[in-house]
């Protein structure tokens, strides 16, 4: 379209109409989408847009041939349907039909009237809120952001909203000269009335009508007066009543301000118009920016109502290609059956480019028209830019003509039969027919005698299968369901039927041909049986055999059908049973690991307990030696020298115990309580003794003074070390020691007095030894308080012991500062 078509008003109603670029289909391919109720499917679309302009672009779509604008405009509807589908939405603004004001304003020296620029005032604001939600859906909906309009300064819409209110009255802000003569002709007004006023009150009741009033007459304010008074004022007499009885009479006296007035609203109108021009060519600067504009938002609002439909017919983008080309239709549905309250029963259907003809029989009421309209509709919306209610992986050719014969075409005026109209029909189809058309033939060579009409029927199938034309078909002929049989590229199909309650499935079948059920379901309508026998008798033998194959066929298909299911059900079950399975065999797997964990945090903690436990021995030793080393006597040393003896003997028997061998090992790794070769033990009968062995079978052999007892573990219960300890330093009596020798065994006080502080100190060490391997819960020390040199060194050594726990002098009757006494750690 060139720049002066664009501009005149024929070029502004297409841009704003249009959608669908040219190649369209031929003139003849309109009758068929009026055959299948193509502009019904649109009008539904149609609905979904918000504007009347939005509602005439999806109406005025129609097929086209250019591949590329059908693969943009497919995938930009897609777009917005998956936004829909996710929750986000494509702002789609209403916009008034603004042709008329756009094509005036093309013309120089034009003025727009208020109520036109108040229209084109809601466009911009329109497009400028379409323009920002284009540009926050662009990364997610790029294709649609293409919609994209440069819109005019918006300088010009904040000065049209400070010129005009909704209705397009102009508003005394648009100018000072418009509100500065808008209160002259108030002024004047107020004047004229006021003198108006004073000269009817004056008039007597004779003169004046009893509700007299000041009233407007031929745009000159007056004042009626009865006609017969002769009081009336002089003036100009501009009206009567209708009973001719009263007079509307300027006075002469007042017509100067009438005059006055009336040059004021001259002077409002000069003023006004002025205003008008101004803003008419304002938005004449901007035309091609108001017309991007009014396109954009026609665009987006035909946009969201084709997506919006996209996604109520659960319709996803099917791949197109220039025919000759595969045909498949998954999951396809008529669209105006979907518009209904009843359930659609999709169907699926794929032609190669081998299988050209699909040839449909069966009974009526199967379905076999809308099979054939919702293929037809299919590709017409496709090749619309709309997406038709077909699921993923559709693929649709996009043809150059199509044809559609279905229904009565009978003509009277013509002077047409119905088979006379279906032959007109199939002439002009075998005429222009090739690889590029699709033709959709609706009870072919019915009309006629069935063998000639079969016969014509054959022939026209055979000559537009060879061509390459893709046909769609049905029949209820059964010579024609032969002919798939032996002419390739010919397939049958039928809509199952149900036959033991004869009533349609709608379920699509290719491959196998349909049975008419035209006497069965004569003999439940209630036909007489003998009647129905002499039928079923004269049926030719070659038909009797053929529905008699096909009713194999179809109890074949229905046992198939129902193996299917329980194959189903069984794989079902098989796929629960294999999940419940493998549920357990993972819960399995997570116990075997816990329990290796487990085991390894024993192990670990076996390992770190026999770590502190030899080194506690270790530690004992450690201080036994310290301890003899200090002893002050022999019966000091031998104590020492036992108890060093007895941690050795402790830490052998402990790592001994850690390493196990055979049956014993294995008996005490499977005892909780700990109890080995050598424990001490208390027995649940009393005594207590030292175990010598633990048998093979589980139980335990324990001396007892001078007799060995056999017992269960069980009832046995291990002596620790330092319970064992304690009941040897309280059972075993500490010697006496002669009076002025020092102790023999360690005790709870020690005396330092008369020591130099070399002596005080290791004597202290000694003391606080033997205390903590006695258990002894504090120690007294007796320091006196001399000099403080023996004092300060008790204190250094008690200080850094971390053995003790605290440290302080005794009370004032238990020494006082001449006493330190010493608490140990527990």
């Amino acid at each position: 379209m060139s720049q002066v078509d664009s501009l005149s008003p024929d070029g502004v109603q297409a841009q704003i109409q249009g959608g669908t670029p040219l190649p369209l289909l031929p003139e003849h391919s309109k009758d068929a989408l009026d055959t299948l109720e193509f502009d019904s499917v649109l009008q539904l679309v149609a609905a979904l847009a918000v504007g009347p302009l939005g509602a005439a672009r999806v109406l005025g779509r129609r097929p086209t041939t250019d591949i590329g604008w059908i693969s943009g405009e497919l995938a930009r509807v897609a777009e917005v349907a998956a936004l829909f589908r996710r929750g986000d939405r494509l702002l789609a603004e209403p916009i008034p039909d603004v042709t008329r004001a756009l094509a005036r304003l093309r013309i120089e020296g034009s003025v727009l009237e208020g109520v036109e620029l108040a229209a084109l005032q809601r466009v911009l604001g329109a497009a400028r809120n379409v323009s920002l939600d284009l540009r926050r859906v662009a990364e997610p909906a790029p294709r649609a952001a293409q919609l994209l309009q440069p819109l005019p300064d918006k300088a010009i819409e904040r000065r049209l909203e400070q010129s005009l209110d909704p209705d397009g009255n102009l508003l005394d802000s648009a100018s000072p000269g418009l509100a500065a003569t808008r209160r002259e002709v108030q002024a004047a007004r107020q004047r004229l009335l006021r003198r108006l006023e004073s000269l009817l009150r004056g008039l007597g009741p004779s003169a004046a009508p009893a509700d007299a009033s000041v009233t407007v007459r031929g745009n000159r304010y007056v004042i009626p007066v009865r006609r017969d008074s002769r009081s009336r004022p002089p003036g100009i007499i501009h009206d009567e009543s209708g009973s001719a009885g009263t007079l509307f009479i300027e006075p002469s006296e007042t017509i100067e301000l009438g005059n006055a007035l009336r040059e004021a609203e001259v002077e409002e109108e000069r003023e006004t118009l002025r205003v008008l021009r101004e803003l008419t060519g304002l938005l004449r600067l901007e035309l091609p920016a108001i017309r991007g504009a009014v396109e954009m938002c026609v665009a987006v609002d035909d946009l969201v109502a084709r997506g919006r439909y996209a996604v109520a017919v659960s319709g996803e983008m099917p791949e197109v290609e220039p025919a000759p080309a595969i045909l498949r239709i998954v999951n396809g549905r008529h669209p105006l059956l979907l518009s209904g309250a009843q359930s659609v029963v999709p169907f699926d259907l794929e032609l190669d480019q081998k299988e050209r003809t699909l040839l449909i029989s069966g009974p009526n009421t199967g379905g076999k028209t809308v099979l054939l309209k919702a293929v037809g509709l299919a590709t017409a919306l496709a090749g619309s830019g709309v997406i038709p209610p077909v699921g993923g992986g559709s693929r649709l050719p996009i043809f150059r003509q199509l044809y559609a014969d279905i229904g009565d075409r009978q003509s009277i005026a013509a002077s047409l039969s119905t088979f006379s109209a279906h032959v007109r029909m199939l002439r002009g189809v075998l005429e222009d027919a090739d690889d590029r058309t699709l033709v959709l033939l609706d009870e072919i060579g019915s009309g006629t005698d069935p063998v000639e009409g079969a016969a014509l029927a054959a022939a026209t199938l055979v000559s537009l299968t060879r061509r390459g034309t893709v046909t769609l078909a049905t029949t209820h002929l059964g010579a024609l369901k032969e002919l798939a049989s032996h002419e390739p590229g010919v397939v049958n199909a039928s809509l199952q039927f149900d036959a033991a309650t004869l009533t349609p499935t709608y379920r699509f079948m290719k491959g196998v041909p349909g049975r008419s059920y035209g006497l069965s379901i004569a003999r439940r309508l209630g036909v007489a049986g003998n009647i129905l026998d002499d039928a079923e008798a004269r049926v030719p033998d070659a038909e009797r055999r053929l529905d008699a194959l096909l009713a194999a066929v179809e109890e074949r298909e229905r046992q198939l059908r129902a193996e299917q299911a329980a194959a189903a059900e069984r794989t079902v079950e098989l796929d629960s049973l294999a999940a419940r399975l493998g549920a357990q065999e993972a819960s399995q797997s997570a116990r075997e690991a816990e329990l290796k964990r487990r085991e390894k945090d024993a192990e670990r903690e076996g390992r770190r307990q026999a770590r502190t436990y030899l080194m506690e021995a270790r530690q004992r030793v450690e201080e036994a030696l310290g301890a003899a080393r200090g002893a002050a006597d022999d019966a000091a040393a031998r104590e020492a020298r036992r108890l060093v003896e007895e941690g050795i003997r402790e830490e052998g028997e402990w790592l001994a115990g850690q390493r196990g061998s055979g049956a014993a090992g294995q008996v005490e790794s499977e005892n909780a309580g700990g109890i080995i070769p050598g424990s001490k033990v208390r027995l649940e009968t009393g005594g207590t003794g030292e175990v010598a062995e633990i048998r093979p079978d589980g139980k335990a052999v324990v001396s007892l003074g001078g007799m060995r007892v056999i017992t269960d573990l069980s009832s046995l219960t291990r002596i620790s070390r330092r319970e064992e300890r304690k009941h040897r330093v309280e059972t075993t009596p500490l010697p006496t020691r002669p009076e002025g020798t020092r102790p023999t065994a360690p005790q709870i006080e020690i005396d330092l007095r008369g020591m130099t502080g070399d002596e005080a100190e290791v004597a202290t060490v000694a003391a606080v030894d033997a205390a903590v391997l006695a258990e002894q819960p504090f120690l007294r020390i007796i320091h006196g308080m001399g000099t403080g040199v023996v004092r300060e060194r008790v204190q250094r050594v008690v200080a850094r012991d971390r053995r003790i726990s605290r440290y302080s002098f005794a009370t004032r009757n238990q020494g006082g500062t001449g006493v330190t006494v010493v608490e140990f750690s527990p």
